[in-house]
């Protein structure tokens, strides 16, 4: 939709209107205006993507992500995105070092849900940095470029199947909570299996999106040359085409820059196959069908937690609630978990007094059975004291 720009600053003052409730963590229009460009300018679309984006910040304490959660080390030391500098327009650059990583180490040595939090956690580190280069510059800076170097990628990597999963569940999270962030994004040393990783990806990203996508082989000069229209020299390094090097005239700038490598096996997780424990209550979901437990929240701010297993093979399981005009919020996106080989856990904070659904899910499995071992408690804001199962149905 072609929208002209005194059409556009009109939509923009009435949608600051219809948000004026909502607690944001940027009030400026350069911020507010990426919901509308998000949505085409269609003022009931941008409000309800933005609502639901400050309910997911809510639920999962994303404002507190920084200063309250210490993302495991191995993260830390293997996932290979480090900010190396600034673009021309000041906006932050990240090298992604793709390709050298050790996907299946990282998701190995870490929950799932951890995984996702940290790329969170990456996501509000940004856009601190992005905020002080606008209070340095006096000028808004509110996007970022992105160098994914594929140098390395293998069918291997690509082909497993927990890393295409939570690949795609993070760039609809993305997509969802951090619209209109990139700038440009460099896709470079693509080899040929990178046709197939794109093809899975690109369903899921917005036409916006990937315009600002550049995707180069390993043609050296070529894809510098485009780096260096858009990044000063002295911003990157030499193995980049820039003339950054560390102290000890490494081009590859390896202090700065984490290139993944293979993780020790010493992170991975200890796989155990979990048990009942004693307060869990039993469910025998048959195959092809769904059971739904439905709790009431009387008190804004309460915490619903869960703990879960199955006996034999993996499970869906998703979180949504019901507004009161009967509309479906979903907080946790309904996935299958492998939660025959680790004990599920979690929980994301009740900002509404409305009635929350956790759904277990079998509707894919045509043969099998399930039997699931849970507990769900509802911890009140103003009691220690949780209410296990609070005001439960099941449907």
């Amino acid at each position: 939709m072609v929208v002209s720009c005194e059409t556009r600053g009109e939509i923009l003052k009435r949608f600051k209107r219809n948000i004026a409730d909502c607690n944001l963590i940027d009030d400026s229009d350069d911020y507010i205006v990426k919901w509308l460009v998000a949505r085409d300018f269609d003022l009931d679309q941008a409000e309800k993507m933005l609502r639901r984006s400050v309910e997911w910040r809510r639920a999962n304490r994303v404002d507190e992500i920084l200063d309250q959660w210490e993302p495991p080390v191995a993260l830390v030391k293997y996932y290979p995105m480090s900010i190396i500098g600034n673009d021309k327009f000041y906006c932050p650059v990240s090298v992604v070092a793709f390709g050298k990583a050790d996907w299946r180490g990282i998701l190995q040595s870490v929950s799932k849900t951890d995984y996702l939090r940290y790329l969170t956690y990456m996501a509000e580190t940004n856009y601190v940095l992005m905020r002080k280069n606008s209070l340095l510059t006096g000028k808004p800076v509110t996007l970022q470029t992105f160098i994914i170097d594929m140098d390395g990628l293998s069918m291997r990597q690509m082909s497993y199947k927990p890393f295409r999963e939570v690949g795609l569940e993070a760039i609809k999270i993305s997509e969802a909570n951090y619209p209109e962030s990139l700038r440009r994004v460099f896709i470079i040393n693509a080899p040929k299996v990178f046709t197939f990783v794109f093809s899975m990806v690109k369903p899921f990203l917005h036409q916006v999106t990937l315009d600002k996508i550049s995707v180069f082989g390993f043609d050296k000069n070529e894809w510098s040359a485009a780096l260096l229209k858009e990044i000063d020299a002295d911003q990157l390094p030499v193995y980049y085409g820039g003339t950054m090097t560390d102290s000890n005239g490494d081009p590859k700038c390896s202090s700065k820059v984490c290139t993944g490598g293979e993780v020790p096996q010493s992170y991975y997780l200890e796989v155990v196959k979990p048990t009942p424990k004693k307060y869990m209550t039993s469910l025998a979901l048959s195959s092809g069908s769904k059971k739904k437990l439905e709790y009431k929240i009387i008190q804004a701010n309460s915490v619903l937690k869960w703990e879960f297993m199955t006996e034999e093979g993996d499970i869906g399981f998703g979180i949504h609630y019901i507004e009161r005009n009967g509309e479906r919020v979903d907080l946790v996106n309904n996935e299958r978990i492998e939660s025959n080989l680790i004990m599920e856990e979690g929980e994301v904070v009740c900002t509404r007094p409305v009635l929350y659904v956790v759904e277990f899910d079998n509707s894919y499995s045509y043969l099998r059975s399930k039997k699931i071992w849970y507990r769900i408690v509802i911890d009140l804001p103003s009691s220690t004291t949780p209410y296990e199962e609070f005001d439960r149905k099941q449907e």
